[in-house]
């Protein structure tokens, strides 16, 4: 809120009177109405592993976080410019694999991941676009530094508390939208709907009917698939409820089966169809790959296109943009060691107490280590686990986040935060004013994640 001085930086100029005019009893009485909000619309999520009811509430902070329009604008054409060499390395890799013939990624990180389909192989998806939303996780490390931490290119969750967040901001503080010209981002529903009817197949006829593939209510992101599909007024469906016939998959309704041509699938690529992937599955589609594979159907997004997310993989993002675009990242990657490396094994084993371990597959804020606040013990246990499957982990220096104002028990205090956008890439690439911003709610953390005690903010995004 005021950079490295006592001055405040102009995105947060007009809250400065908001807070002081807020005593303690207005802002916990507001807080109990945001928390109860959250409650009744049912916006909770769930910790798979622990005992009783996984269901919580996710935290809330109801001070928002601001970016100018000229900071959004620099992000937003990084985002952009990050999604279409992903997208443009997933036909490759699934192609001729060009990138690799040409030396400048390893082979065996690609062909031998455990996220790269053998079956769609030579196959393009519609309009050569493997994700079609791309959720990259962002942090920021100084007046005009960011860092891209991750990429998310198969089924990025969280943009249903972009949404409910800024909804109950509006709901709760409407004079803070009187008073600042604040980017929308409601219309991303819209925007969704939109990219995923441009994907449809050739074979498709007339408006597209799309579907939104859910694992089931027990998912920790049930409520963000049903929200989505009431937004976008098109059917939340299990796998159950299609079926294959012929060259099409259809959905069994009231009326009879109808056509489905385009599937926003919100589940694994292994429990997409038993027939292909995992025979035990129970939440997949008997026959849906062949459907895909014969342009019957169009699956957003693609399966395979985990391959592009991979924490090693990640390393050379900046070496596809410079590969598929011939321009240079606007956005930087954070500096990344390769425990497959012998080099980068020694340095990281030597300076383990320094640095963030992270598993390569990892996700969630598991199987990480935060080497400064790791105990003696955690650390050894990480050694010997890097030791023993080296490929299986990348480290990261400690980067001093930058903070955000955040609501604590005695005011005001700084609080570590990253950011997802949520770029839809479909015949054109479009990103919504905004994303979700994760907080690290305990002093000092560094971790965001809402399974460790991370909660959510609004983003604004100040018009010009």
């Amino acid at each position: 809120m005021t950079g490295t001085g006592s001055e405040l930086r102009p995105p947060y100029a007009r809250l400065q009177d908001w807070v002081q005019s807020m005593p303690r009893e207005l802002r916990n009485l507001k807080q109990a109405e945001a928390e109860e909000l959250f409650r009744r619309i049912g916006i909770t999520f769930a910790v798979y592993g622990e005992g009783g009811d996984p269901d919580r509430l996710i935290p809330f902070d109801m001070f928002p976080r601001v970016f100018s329009a000229l900071e959004w604008s620099k992000l937003s054409r990084g985002i952009k410019q990050r999604a279409r060499a992903l997208n443009a390395f997933l036909v490759d890799v699934y192609g001729r694999g060009e990138i690799i013939r040409a030396g400048r990624i390893p082979g065996r990180l690609v062909y031998h991941n455990a996220a790269y389909e053998k079956e769609v192989a030579g196959f393009v998806p519609p309009k050569g676009i493997y994700s079609h939303v791309v959720g990259i996780d962002i942090v920021r490390t100084g007046p005009d530094q960011f860092y891209v931490l991750e990429d998310n290119c198969r089924t990025p969750s969280g943009v249903s508390y972009m949404l409910e967040s800024r909804e109950i901001m509006m709901r709760m503080f409407p004079e803070l939208f009187r008073g600042n010209r604040i980017e929308p981002v409601d219309n991303y529903s819209e925007v969704l709907r939109r990219t995923l009817a441009s994907v449809a197949p050739a074979k498709c006829k007339g408006e597209p009917n799309i579907v939104i593939l859910t694992p089931g209510h027990f998912n920790s992101a049930y409520y963000e698939h049903s929200l989505l599909a009431d937004l976008m007024g098109v059917d939340l469906v299990e796998g159950q409820d299609l079926f294959v016939d012929g060259e099409f998959v259809y959905a069994r309704t009231t009326q009879g089966p109808k056509r489905v041509d385009v599937i926003y699938r919100r589940i694994d690529d292994s429990f997409l169809d038993p027939l292909c992937f995992r025979p035990d599955s129970m939440v997949g589609v008997a026959g849906l790959m062949d459907v895909y594979r014969a342009g019957g159907v169009s699956i957003c997004s693609a399966p395979g296109a985990g391959v592009a997310d991979d924490k090693a993989v990640y390393t050379y993002v900046p070496e596809m943009v410079r590969f598929y675009l011939g321009e240079e990242p606007l956005l930087d990657n954070v500096p990344t060691w390769q425990c497959g490396k012998a080099d980068d094994l020694a340095y990281v084993l030597d300076k383990l107490p320094e640095l963030v371990v992270k598993e390569v597959h990892g996700s969630g804020g598991y199987g990480m280590l935060v080497g400064p606040k790791a105990s003696k013990a955690e650390i050894e246990v990480f050694r010997n686990l890097i030791q023993a499957k080296p490929h299986n982990y990348i480290a990261q220096p400690t980067l001093a986040l930058s903070t955000v104002p955040t609501f604590v028990e005695e005011g005001v205090a700084p609080r570590h935060v990253d950011l997802r956008p949520y770029c839809l890439v479909g015949e054109r690439i479009e990103l919504v004013p905004g994303g979700l911003t994760r907080v690290a709610l305990k002093e000092g953390s560094l971790v965001v994640n809402s399974s460790q005690g991370g909660g959510v903010k609004d983003t604004w995004v100040l018009a010009e």
